[in-house]
């Protein structure tokens, strides 16, 4: 079974048992091993029923999907920026990590 959800202003597809990371959740404060939930459920699927879909208009009535916090803050890999206007002397190197959290996706309902 499977689902997609949107979550930070983008969809995602997720699967039970399935783990992702996801934009920082309650500030990195959120407890190891507690729980969330995602109400806004694009579409639920089954692998084995191609044509079984339920779709949502926009979003299916009465579905969610169940998730632990595996770790509260995850940090990705660090990005630098180069700025550079050519004659002028102008050259800036600034860096930027963004933080995560990473859930496990235990159920999906509906």
């Amino acid at each position: 079974m499977y689902a997609i959800i949107e979550e930070s202003g983008g969809q995602r597809k997720v699967t039970e048992g399935e783990e992702i990371l996801i934009d920082l959740y309650s500030s990195g404060e959120a407890d190891k091993g507690s729980s969330i939930s995602f109400d806004k459920v694009l579409l639920i699927g089954d692998e084995s029923d191609a044509g079984k879909a339920k779709i949502g208009k926009p979003y299916v009535d009465g579905a969610s999907v169940g998730a632990e916090i595996i770790e509260p803050l995850v940090k990705g890999e660090k990005l630098h920026i180069y700025k550079f206007k050519p004659k002028k002397g102008y050259k800036r190197k600034t860096g930027h990590r963004q933080r995560y959290t990473a859930i496990k996706i235990t159920s999906i309902k509906g």
